[in-house]
């Protein structure tokens, strides 16, 4: 055994996140995604979306000779990628080289009865062009992490393979035409690359890299062409059975399966594509290929939010997720997008996996590995109050028949009990960066709130509808005092009476009132330049006032908005209007190209686009939500992908960042093609898809005006506009003792449980005149006091 030397070998790096495709077999047999770029294959998924066990596998050419010829698919060589069907990913990469030496043609499916990813490769050789070897490098990284893996060379049945283990899981490589010559080694020290560098072919060979970043190498006979197969099994022997037995299939037949599974789910959607189609691809069909593609069938409904890591040539084995991580958020925009396109069933999938994965106090984790293990620990109460939304969303499109709503009642009062317990206010925004105040996060809780109403309504609860009502109604009147400011400077400047914050920090003694005209620390930014006024601090998060129907979109403090967003967040790029998330935003490149780095300067991300057209139809302005629709399919990559972010300052060539053009963040992002379904259906319906009927209801048409005010001890009311009741919430059940004229009477009044598991008190204080204070305290059912008393203020 001739062990390879140079070990662990350099620091293990990700890949590029800039995707030109991805892809997987709609097959329970298979349990492979792959991704490519550059020409080549990038990441492949094994046996779960979450769990990455390569870095990628691409081709160099040589001449053999020390110091001659040699160039690298991936640097040295230009590409283009063609799809060879609407909406599935299958894919013919040609990759000609730079000094026209020669072309390289490849196909790539994942083999639907095989855990098995193969590669159809021709090389062609210009006229005249001779002597030409051909090689392959494929850099394992088991599981999640390029470090701690071992490679060897072995045979299966009599083959020569090359394999790789670590974590829980193996890979082996083979070929239709056998290897030539085989080797391993650390990558940096002794791998592949750095042997054809110097040599011109594998003149030195090493059978074993172990407990390293490792890389394996071959060389194939091109003179015809051939298949190669990356298998994968939780041992060695059952990768190489995998790859061995795809390559005894043979190419075509694994092909022809694939193209047809993908054929039959495309024909089971709506009919949303462009009716005269003049770009190069069916965006449509591409997006919903990207969204099926992001499910594992081992934890069916469970999607990931990208198949890529962002900046991932600059990341680690310590970026373990990267954004191959269910985020409940994530998934549930790509469950209405199913509903949108009529992929029923794999909407009703992804319900069903939210609850599954429901911790017990209700709430949902920030992110997830599949099998509803935390990734991160924060708590996003938009994510809580998501799920009861999609549950809605799928019974008005049958995705939920009535007779099964009741099933779904214990997770809605869970998640609604959490929402009330510890909203309006949240841990993190949708942006995962700050806390408190935040429209976009309000307006999706009141909204579930409504929606869990009408559930409890229609199953005979209608005092815990009542309940979730009031509540509801009580934010719903709040939202202006919290993250509504006026006359400020930033308001002269525009040229309107005010506007909706990004986002207002909870109050430190009364934490039912926000300081607006405070400071708010800005993540990803330097430091020294983090804090910025609260009242500067815009973003597009209020958009989601008239999306989900607490807000008119003529109602002029949101036009006066859209104004600042315009002023503040706006950038003009060669397919149109794009957004950034708010000002001073730092998740992004820095401003020279360097990848972000826990600093940085935020980009325009293509799916506030998408959220502006649905704003531009709720204030029926079809046009310019037809507009912005082509400005998204302005924003995708070459293989018709829609990225995070887009490049938006001068191009820099070198680092490969354009002007319009994706930059290095996660590619495709699931949510932005899920959006843009959503819009090619409210195109088509000529209104919002998503939009929830209860809120317009009552709060657009009735215009419904809250009755009480609620406290809780964790989120207290200094203050309560006259003519209301207000609600104590305990934590249990108990005796609230209130008086409204300085304890000169008093009342006692139960605290009883509306159906939640929360303990409430109604103090009828509604003909308290302003100015008079509420004073209150309470003792539990065993005669304990609470030993303080608490004040809140009647105000006209």
């Amino acid at each position: 055994m001739n062990d390879a030397p140079g070990a662990p070998g350099v620091s293990p790096r990700w890949t590029t996140s800039a995707k030109d495709g991805v892809g997987t077999a709609l097959s329970p047999r298979s349990a492979v995604w792959f991704t490519h770029s550059h020409g080549i294959l990038d990441e492949i998924y094994y046996p779960c979306v979450d769990q990455a066990c390569t870095r990628d596998c691409g081709l160099i050419v040589t001449d053999g000779i020390a110091g001659g010829f040699f160039a690298e698919e991936k640097r040295d060589t230009q590409t283009t990628t063609r799809r060879l069907a609407d909406g599935v990913p299958l894919f013919t990469i040609t990759n000609t080289c730079n000094r026209k030496r020669f072309r390289i043609e490849k196909r790539i499916v994942a083999d639907p009865a095989h855990d098995c990813v193969l590669q159809h490769i021709r090389l062609i050789p210009e006229p005249g062009v001779t002597g030409l070897r051909l090689f392959v490098l494929l850099a394992p990284h088991l599981v999640n992490g390029g470090a701690h893996n071992t490679a060897w060379v072995g045979d299966y049945k009599g083959a020569r393979n090359l394999f790789a283990s670590g974590g829980r899981s193996a890979l082996a490589l083979a070929s239709s035409a056998g290897f030539l010559a085989c080797s391993t080694g650390y990558v940096g020290a002794s791998d592949g690359w750095q042997i054809l560098q110097r040599h011109g072919y594998l003149a030195e060979i090493y059978d074993r890299a172990a407990d390293g970043n490792v890389a394996l190498a071959a060389e194939i006979d091109a003179t015809q062409p051939f298949t190669l197969a990356i298998g994968f099994g939780r041992t060695p022997e059952g990768a190489a059975f995998h790859a061995a037995a795809s390559l005894a299939g043979g190419y075509d037949q694994a092909e022809a399966e694939y193209a047809a599974n993908w054929h039959d789910w495309q024909k089971t959607l709506q009919r949303l594509d462009p009716l005269h189609q003049t770009t190069p691809h069916n965006y449509y069909r591409v997006s919903t290929s990207v969204l099926r593609c992001h499910e594992s069938p081992l934890f069916p409904g469970g999607a990931i939010a990208s198949l890529s890591i962002p900046w991932g040539a600059s990341k680690g084995d310590d970026d373990l997720g990267g954004y191959h991580l269910v985020w409940p958020r994530d998934l549930v925009e790509t469950a209405g997008a199913f509903l949108a396109c009529g992929a029923l069933a794999e909407a009703r999938r992804a319900l069903d996996y939210l609850r599954v994965i429901q911790e017990a106090d209700g709430h949902w984790r920030q992110n997830t590995w599949l099998d509803g293990s935390a990734y991160w620990g924060g708590t996003q109460m938009d994510e809580t109050a998501f799920p009861v939304l999609l549950l809605d969303l799928a019974f008005r499109n049958d995705a939920v028949a009535e007779r099964e709503l009741a099933a779904y009642w214990p997770m809605v009062k869970r998640a609604c009990a959490f929402i009330i317990c510890n909203g309006p206010a949240t841990d993190q925004d949708r942006w995962e960066e700050n806390a408190g105040y935040t429209p976009a996060t309000i307006a999706v809780e009141i909204a579930a709130l409504l929606a869990a109403a009408d559930l409890a309504e229609r199953l005979g609860q209608p005092e815990t509808a009542t309940f979730l009502r009031d509540t509801a109604d009580a934010w719903n009147a709040d939202i202006e005092s919290w993250i509504y400011v006026s006359g400020t400077e930033l308001a002269k400047t525009c040229g309107v009476e005010g506007y909706y914050l990004r986002i207002a920090a909870e109050g430190e003694h009364d934490l039912s009132a926000a300081p607006v005209h405070g400071r708010i620390a800005v993540r990803n930014r330097p430091s020294g330049e983090a804090e910025i006024n609260t009242d500067e601090l815009v973003g597009a998060d209020s958009l989601a006032l008239v999306r989900l129907g607490l807000r008119s979109a003529t109602d002029p403090r949101i036009l006066d908005t859209l104004r600042v967003i315009d002023h503040l967040t706006k950038v003009e790029l060669p397919q149109g209007p794009l957004w950034h998330r708010y000002n001073n935003d730092g998740y992004g490149e820095h401003n020279d190209g360097r990848p972000f780095d826990g600093t940085g300067h935020g980009r325009a991300w293509p799916l506030l686009t998408g959220e502006r057209a649905h704003y531009a139809i709720a204030a029926n302005d079809m046009a310019q939500a037809e507009q912005l629709r082509a400005t998204i399919e302005g924003s995708t990559s070459e293989g018709g992908l829609l990225p995070e972010q887009v490049w938006d300052a001068p191009d820099i060539p070198a680092l490969e960042l354009f002007r319009g053009h994706p930059s290095g963040s996660a590619m495709p992002l699931v949510w932005a093609h899920a959006e843009y379904i959503k819009l090619l259906r409210s195109l088509r319906d000529g209104a919002i898809f998503d939009l929830p009927p209860q809120t317009v209801q009552r709060y657009l048409v009735e215009n419904t005006q809250p009755r009480c005010r609620d406290w809780r001890e964790n989120w207290r009311r200094s203050k309560i506009p006259a003519g209301q009741v207000l609600r104590v919430e305990l934590p249990g059940p108990g005796v609230v003792r209130w008086s409204g004229d300085g304890w000169a009477t008093m009342q006692d009044i139960p605290a009883v449980d509306a159906g939640l598991g929360i303990y409430a008190a109604e103090l009828r204080t509604e003909t308290l005149a302003p100015g008079r204070s509420i004073e209150f305290t309470w003792h539990d059912t065993q005669g304990n006091w609470r030993g303080a008393n608490f004040t809140v203020l009647v105000v006209a």
